[in-house]
């Protein structure tokens, strides 16, 4: 149903929103009669709070989703920003915000974190953490200038019909953000051996600086119209090798590299099963989204487990890809590790496994280490 717009006299602000008072500045209506035709209605407005000159995309001097909270939590939302690449190719909005660092290598971004990224105990949940790593290294290539209209793929990648597929991560948590923080992540990438490519994260607290997350992940490329693995083509080295920088997250002796042992029906010690994903777990690239299968990983992890403990560790092994008619069964084995010099078993490191349910085909293999709330 059409909203017809028969006159505009005045636009009216609540007082109470926030103290901020808007201005329009200009203000066109072309109207007609009831010939049917469309009405056009175009407005500028400008936001002024305490007076002072500010930012309009920084919160205490930080890029904040392309949002402004002022002092006075005045919100304006920026129609849009320039990026650090001048290639007009860039996809430039205000939700894609950020910086690079260190001689270009690094690309910096800064997020709040919202009510709907909370769990039970009010901190982000380890799906949040990955979604926020997925955004930023998107954005980093849509900034770089050899991003494309794909889903992070460059020039070259869409031109051949590529895709980044992701096929190892690991995830180390010092601390769990709270509703409201402020948290600043650094992205950049190296080769990983001839075919592949290293991408590492870390995670900062605005407020303290400290470092609170560190993750890193190895990607390689499928085509996405026959779902194989592809050599990385030398157009598409050429294009991303210049942002290589030889740079670690976690140091190489506490990467994860150990095998992650499979299981099936005589080691596990849970099973859930009829897990099935939906239209809204799908991304762009047809598959389900990798941060989809933590909550599938958790649906065996028992009550007490995810009550009683943090999750401070996990590593994730993607085996292949799951679409939307699969269904699937989560399995987790557990035992009790010492996680801390003074207790031996104040910890729990749990394996985990991702099957379809049909044909018990692996989905993905994961370890994840717990420890007791403080």
């Amino acid at each position: 149903m059409a909203l017809m717009i028969r006159d505009l006299c005045s636009l009216h602000y609540p007082i109470n929103l926030s103290n901020t008072e808007l201005q329009v500045k200009e203000c066109r209506i072309l109207k007609s009669g009831c010939n049917g035709k469309k009405k056009l209605m175009s407005v500028n407005a400008s936001a002024s709070g305490s007076g002072n000159s500010k930012s309009i995309d920084t919160i205490n001097g930080k890029k904040i989703n392309g949002v402004h909270v002022g002092q006075r939590g005045n919100v304006v939302i920026e129609p849009g920003s320039s990026s650090s690449s001048s290639s007009s190719s860039s996809v430039n909005h205000s939700y894609m915000l950020g910086n690079f660092v260190d001689e270009r290598f690094v690309y910096r971004q800064s997020f709040v974190i919202r009510s709907y990224e909370i769990g039970p105990d009010k901190t982000a949940t380890m799906e949040t953490i990955m979604n926020l790593l997925q955004e930023t290294a998107l954005n980093h290539v849509a900034n770089s200038g050899v991003g494309s209209n794909g889903f992070g793929a460059t020039r070259e990648m869409s031109l051949r019909k590529l895709i980044w597929v992701v096929t190892r991560i690991q995830i180390k948590v010092e601390q769990y953000s709270s509703w409201g923080d402020v948290v600043e992540i650094d992205t950049w990438v190296d080769a990983a051996g001839k075919n592949g490519m290293r991408r590492d994260w870390i995670i900062r607290d605005s407020n303290t600086r400290n470092i609170i997350t560190k993750a890193t992940s190895t990607w390689v490329i499928m085509n996405r119209e026959t779902r194989r693995l592809s050599k990385i083509p030398e157009q598409v080295k050429a294009e991303v090798r210049p942002f290589y920088i030889n740079k670690f997250a976690i140091p190489t002796a506490q990467i994860d590299s150990e095998k992650i042992e499979k299981l099936n029906d005589e080691t596990a010690q849970i099973i859930t099963s009829g897990l099935a994903p939906r239209w809204s777990d799908m991304d762009v690239n047809q598959h389900v989204n990798n941060v989809k299968y933590i909550g599938w990983i958790l649906e065996s992890v028992p009550i007490n487990v995810l009550e009683d403990c943090n999750l401070m560790s996990l590593t994730l092994e993607y085996r292949r890809e799951c679409q939307l008619s699969n269904v699937l069964q989560s399995m987790t084995t557990m035992r009790e590790i010492a996680t801390s010099e003074s207790d031996k078993n104040s910890g729990m490191e749990c394996t985990h496994l991702i099957r379809m349910e049909a044909d018990q085909a692996e989905v993905v293999r994961a370890r994840s280490i717990w420890q007791p709330k403080q």
